[in-house]
């Protein structure tokens, strides 16, 4: 069994910095793509940003020039830089990545718990 764990969220003010990190443990196959998605209130989850094996990113437009995601394959993990926060990226972040089973050639779903994110002066 794969597990993603999150740290780094919390409280910032408004124009403040976090930096969010996930790791993958367990029984690892092979992690691919790797991401950060956010779920505010009463809001369906929605991407923020990811990253694949080999380092190329996709960002929402509402995080682009904020957030930066970086990954360190070695050690199963990624991060997000969210710099200039906003009141409305308050939500709880959770992270996500796909575990590549070679031997059935099935790609495994994984999902972190979530990590409370709140900017607010």
């Amino acid at each position: 069994q794969v597990q993603l764990v999150e740290s780094g969220g919390g409280s910032v003010q408004p124009g403040g910095s976090l930096r969010l990190s996930c790791a993958a443990s367990g029984r690892i196959f092979s992690i691919n793509a790797m991401g950060w998605y956010r779920q505010a209130p009463g809001k369906q989850r929605e991407l923020d940003a990811s990253i694949t094996r080999g380092g190329n990113t996709n960002y929402a437009d509402s995080v682009k020039g904020r957030f930066t995601i970086s990954r360190d394959n070695a050690r199963n993990t990624v991060f997000l830089q969210m710099n200039s926060l906003k009141p409305e990226d308050t939500a709880v972040y959770y992270c996500h990545a796909y575990d590549y089973e070679v031997a059935t050639y099935r790609y495994l779903e994984l999902w972190g718990q979530g990590t409370l994110v709140t900017v607010s002066s």
